[in-house]
């Protein structure tokens, strides 16, 4: 079992800024990527930024030159710097895991809100 711990959203005017932290607890040992999904109302979940398997970051069209994932691997905290906020950007935004074995388990936080309004 992995817990997830999100922590970070909130509500900021267009062009602002959040920072998202994710705290892992748990079989952290036995992940092999994390990340970071939103769901907006009426939408689909989507993957904004996630790291690869190789460790690479990888980041959806819609957030890339604003968006930052990072890690520290002390902490075991993945985070998400959201620059430049949009409207479109209003979302709750959830932690992922998945671990290295199989059957491959996904894990997920509880989510938390990030609204873009003015």
């Amino acid at each position: 079992q992995v817990q997830l711990v999100e922590s970070g959203g909130g509500l900021v005017p267009p062009g602002g800024s959040l920072r998202l932290s994710c705290v892992a607890s748990g079989r952290i040992f036995s992940i092999s990527t994390m990340g970071w999904y939103r769901q907006a109302p009426g939408k689909e979940r989507e993957q904004v930024a996630a790291f690869t398997s190789g460790g690479a970051p990888n980041y959806a069209d819609s957030v890339k030159g604003r968006f930052t994932i990072s890690r520290d691997n002390v902490k075991n905290t993945v985070n998400l710097q959201m620059n430049s906020l949009k409207p479109e950007d209003t979302a709750v935004y959830y932690c992922n895991a998945v671990l290295k074995y199989y059957p491959y388990s996904a894990y997920w936080g509880q989510g938390t809100q990030v609204t873009v309004s003015s």
